[in-house]
């Protein structure tokens, strides 16, 4: 078929090369003058299945209100009077219960894990290089309180296979010897090994050479302006370089897909979290991390990636707002200079937002939507570039009429109209 890719981040570019690899003809289109140019750009690094979680669960909304009040708090919260917004908060608020939570995680590892492994045997065929490391993610904890709740995910963990570790303080020094010189400040640690770390958007880039070189077109620079459809199909799209049809679609615009699905008379539960980063080169490789630490207490996640540091964390409910405010940095600043002073220069650091397409649920959403020829790959949150190969060989399937490697059917949009 001839199938039109709406959105050039992570999950557009991958959703593409599967295509591509399926024998179809896919053009991609997207606004920005080259791939991976918004929420893909700089994110934590992280390819982290067993660190696949709904952000919804029992005791959030009683945590939410502590992380309001903290100087470095992981959440913020600017209200503003957008019906979209209360209207996923309420849906998200519904979701923390344990059984909701249960449920949900339980439709994010598999493809989390399936994700990790379709990422290496992508590295096995192609040879594809971004700054990867296998070496797993530290869960750090800075309480027995945090250390002791552990229970239920090592039990998910459990379950599902994912090999872990749980470690004490020289356990955790261990697997990331520059903590040896802040012991006092962490009590032990969550390990998964199986979990990887790489530059989300050099890999991206990556893949786009690997996609022109099966055929695909990138149409940069290119506004979609509206999407037309008649009875229960895409006729086609209005850009601001004219109209374009296709036989197929494919939307994969993060969180702006939720704008577009609304005019289309099909809305997706699909809300903006900015998240934000700061990349920081390496001062001294000693006293810098090996691969990423989660700083469990400030949701952050420190990242080594090549001869820079990426810090990454906090949720910032505030709409499509792209502003950077300095009190944001100043967290990223306090985690990875607490754990790993000295490890990089953060006077050289640079900084960045972007917005993360989230689900009140948890799990994005993958597969053909109420208009027949109209497919979603979008809604992955933190997690796109952890789903990012997995979701895109998934969807590629689905519109190929193949049966998906996984059961991916809860992870249709069709779950919502149920």
């Amino acid at each position: 078929m001839k199938i039109f890719v709406l959105g050039g981040g992570v999950i557009g570019v991958t959703t593409a090369y599967y295509l591509a690899e399926a024998g179809h003809e896919v053009t991609v289109f997207d606004r920005q003058k080259g791939p991976a140019l918004e929420t893909s750009f700089a994110n934590a690094g992280e390819v982290s299945p067993g660190y696949a979680s709904p952000w919804a669960g029992p005791g959030i909304p009683l945590k939410a209100i502590k992380w309001l009040l903290m100087k470095h708090g992981p959440l913020v919260v600017r209200p503003a009077f957008d019906p979209h917004m209360w209207t996923w908060l309420l849906k998200m608020l519904r979701n923390c219960t344990a059984e909701r939570y249960a449920l949900n995680k339980s439709r994010m590892v598999p493809l989390a894990e399936y994700s990790r492994d379709t990422l290496k045997a992508l590295r096995e065929t192609t040879g594809i290089a971004y700054d990867e490391r296998t070496k797993g993610t530290l869960q750090l904890f800075r309480t027995q309180k945090q250390l002791d709740g552990t229970g239920g995910d090592v039990e998910v963990l459990k379950k599902y296979g994912v090999p872990y570790e749980l470690l004490d303080p020289e356990g955790c020094i261990g697997a990331e010897p520059a903590l040896a010189g802040v012991r006092g400040k962490f009590v032990g640690g969550l390990r998964l090994p199986g979990d990887e770390t790489g530059d989300c958007k050099m890999f991206t880039d990556r893949m786009a050479e690997l996609c022109v070189a099966r055929g695909v077109t990138f149409e940069y620079g290119t506004t979609i302006s509206y999407i037309v459809r008649t009875r229960n199909r895409i006729k086609h799209i209005n850009t601001d370089k004219g109209g374009r049809s296709a036989d197929a679609y494919v939307m994969a615009m993060g969180s702006y897909s939720a704008q577009f699905m609304r005019k289309l008379k099909r809305p997706i539960p699909v809300y903006p979290v900015k998240g934000y980063s700061i990349t920081v080169p390496v001062k001294d490789a000693a006293a810098a991390p090996v691969s990423t630490v989660m700083d469990e207490t400030y949701k952050v996640a420190i990242t080594r990636l090549g001869d820079r540091i990426r810090v990454g964390g906090t949720a910032e409910i505030s709409g499509f707002d792209l502003r950077l405010h300095e009190t944001r940095r100043r967290t990223l600043e306090h985690s990875v200079g607490d754990l790993f002073p000295g490890g990089g220069d953060l006077k050289a650091a640079s900084f960045w937002c972007g917005l993360r397409p989230m689900t009140p649920d948890g799990p994005p959403l993958i597969g053909q939507s109420e208009l027949s020829n109209l497919y979603l790959n979008t809604g992955h949150g933190t997690l796109g570039w952890t789903m990012a190969c997995g979701s895109a060989r998934v969807l590629a399937d689905i519109i190929s009429n193949r049966v998906p490697e996984i059961n991916a059917r809860d992870l249709s949009p069709d779950r919502y109209l149920k």
